[in-house]
């Protein structure tokens, strides 16, 4: 399959049983659900995410339990995360072999490389796998930040097609679209921002809280793309709470809550992470409650 680099692409969280295994069912149910809710994709182990709490046997499950779920109906993505270039080399040709048709690359974890060696480290996963490269910027997470000057000595990759845009800094978008016109699809990462991303050309957009509210998200983004801005303005003024959520350091066990309060799902998180608790859970469910209602309100207007 080809990727369409656009649509509503959830960083879907990964489903655990109350003991820290894979729960395969929640995996299989969860995608079901996003696709039926009209997402155009799924990303598989986000970066921020539990990707890096993951075994290396696990992360292999997960994809697997992706393509043979997913069967074809939207592009499966995966999150990269690895320490080194030979791994990361090795998993994008693994990810290939399991039948992923993308890949969400971050830059080389726990070691922050300067600008040649996160050049060199792209370029090397790149041509290790045949299947589209989305590049992971989020500086605020790890330090690295794939400016344009960056990107233009990676333009040469044929595969190296996206971009998630999370500088959280929209004058980004633009700079990119003037610098490269059409070679990179930008996506926006940063939930809430991706109105304003849509106002300044994204199509595309890597949610996290879509796997809370995926009809929702899917609305949304229709609605922007479509430039019906007055319905989208309500909409995403709605949920923009919700959104927030998705931008603090603690957004696994944020999305994982509101996922088991919209769908059932658990919340369990892989450890060092720890389910919340007390006022801080108390917090949480109160604003997911409250864009519930809100959205709930306008469609019975």
């Amino acid at each position: 399959m080809k990727v369409d680099w656009k649509g509503v692409f959830p960083a879907v969280t990964t489903k655990l049983k109350d003991d820290g295994s894979l729960d395969h069912d929640a995996i299989r149910k969860g995608l079901n659900r996003l696709i039926e809710n009209g997402v155009g994709g799924v990303v598989m182990m986000g970066m921020v995410g539990e990707n890096a709490q993951l075994s290396p046997e696990e992360k292999r499950t997960v994809l697997k339990l992706a393509v043979e779920t997913v069967a074809g109906r939207v592009p499966v993505i995966s999150g990269l995360a690895e320490t080194n270039t030979a791994s990361a080399e090795q998993f994008a040709k693994d990810a290939q072999a399991i039948g992923v048709q993308g890949l969400m690359v971050f830059p080389g974890l726990t070691y922050r490389s300067d600008d040649r060696e996160t050049v060199a480290y792209y370029r090397a996963i790149a041509r290790a796998t045949n299947v589209g490269i989305m590049v992971y910027n989020n500086p605020r997470g790890y330090g690295v930040d794939m400016r344009p000057d960056l990107l233009e000595q990676l333009k040469d990759e044929a595969n190296i097609v996206a971009i998630k845009e999370e500088t959280y800094d929209t004058t980004r978008v633009t700079d990119l679209f003037n610098r490269f016109g059409d070679r990179f699809v930008v996506f926006c990462g940063v939930d809430d921002l991706v109105l304003e991303s849509v106002a300044l050309g994204v199509t595309g957009w890597v949610s996290g809280m879509a796997n809370a509210v995926p009809k929702e998200s899917v609305e949304l983004l229709n609605l922007a793309v479509s430039g019906d801005y007055a319905k989208a303005r309500t909409l995403y003024r709605a949920l923009i709470d919700l959104f927030h959520l998705d931008v603090h350091v603690k957004l696994v066990q944020y999305i994982k809550l509101a996922e088991h309060i919209t769908a059932g799902y658990s919340e369990n998180v892989k450890a060092p992470r720890l389910k919340l608790e007390g006022e801080e859970r108390r917090n949480v469910i109160a604003t997911i409650e409250k864009a519930l209602a809100n959205v709930k309100a306008i469609s019975n207007e």
